[in-house]
């Protein structure tokens, strides 16, 4: 029962007359079994806990499948292609506590089911457009307020506009009217609007890398470092940088069973191969385990405190 849509989840499974399966704690193993024993035929997660189920010991495909909702991050594409392969039916959600609950969604096409598994699993990864709930979606300039180009490429703030949107912050008039502007809530979410009407986050602003003048999508690269064969967890935030400002700084949690761990310049190639210069990691941390919230999300503040730690970068390191 995590975050909004975890509570929304136990309310939807009574009125359905169906039967809540509750843990007190997350972990894969348990939750194989339970899907084993109860038939389980929905759950919801966001996407570290999908990142643990792909990596379980446990892990096999399942007699049926199981629809999973995930949300609180845009989920990586290969680990979606991961636990889509062991029987799980991937639906990402978008929301906020600041519109009480998913209010995008990535409704699916009859005619993506026949794409190549590893389309399929990218179309996945996106937001998708506007529920019921809502009466506009939109991806401006957030200086403009003009709609970017539904090209995929332009980046732009998600902003929305609905009956389930807050009127403000409780006394707190100062930031109200920093993300209340013309009727529109604008969300601190950095997105592209594809030509289909689909949008796809691609930061938080707050963890947009800014790196020689050019905008680092943590998101990105962290999708890249989560196709590579040896990590099970990755997060990338921004590291001071005396040359080029701040460059990305990836932290990584490697498998359990591996009997040979790569060294931190294997990954920066791995990166390399598949990212322009600029995105790539100038600095890989490996940890155990990432911090998380209760909830499951990597603790990006906790990172970033421990990136500022280590001090910029010297210039010799370009």
């Amino acid at each position: 029962m995590f975050h909004s849509n975890g509570w929304s989840y136990t309310w939807g499974m009574a009125v359905v007359g169906g039967s809540s399966i509750c843990l007190r704690k997350f972990d894969a193993n348990v939750v194989f079994r339970a899907i084993t024993k109860y038939n389980v035929t929905h759950m919801c997660g966001a996407p570290v806990v999908l990142t643990m189920l792909a990596n379980s010991p446990c892990a096999k495909p399942l007699k049926d499948p199981v629809q999973f909702r995930t949300g609180g991050a845009p989920p990586p594409a290969t680990v979606v292609l991961r636990v889509e392969s062991l029987g799980f039916v991937v639906n990402h959600g978008y929301g906020m506590t600041e519109v009480a609950g998913v209010v995008v969604s990535c409704i699916w096409k009859p005619k993506w089911n026949k794409l190549p598994a590893n389309v399929k699993a990218k179309l996945k990864s996106r937001q998708g457009i506007r529920s019921l709930g809502m009466t506009e979606v939109d991806v401006v300039d957030p200086e403009s307020g003009v709609s970017v180009k539904r090209n995929g490429l332009t980046m732009g703030e998600i902003v929305l506009r609905g009956g389930c949107i807050m009127l403000g912050y409780l006394k707190n008039q100062e930031a109200t009217s920093k993300c209340m502007k013309n009727d529109w809530l604008y969300t601190g979410d950095v997105a592209v609007m594809h030509p289909d009407g689909y949008l796809e986050i691609k930061d938080r602003s707050k963890d947009i890398i800014i790196s020689g003048g050019e905008n680092v999508s943590s998101i990105e690269v962290e999708s890249v470092l989560y196709s590579n064969i040896f990590i099970n967890e990755a997060a990338v935030v921004a590291r001071p940088d005396e040359f080029w400002g701040e460059t990305p700084c990836a932290f990584v949690s490697l498998k359990m069973e591996l009997k040979k761990k790569p060294k931190e310049k294997e990954i920066i190639d791995f990166c390399r191969e598949r990212l322009p210069h600029y995105m790539i990691p100038k600095t890989v941390i490996f940890m155990d385990e990432l911090p998380k919230t209760a909830t499951g999300k990597i603790q990006k503040f906790s990172l970033r405190e421990i990136a500022n730690g280590m001090g910029s970068l010297p210039a010799s390191r370009m």
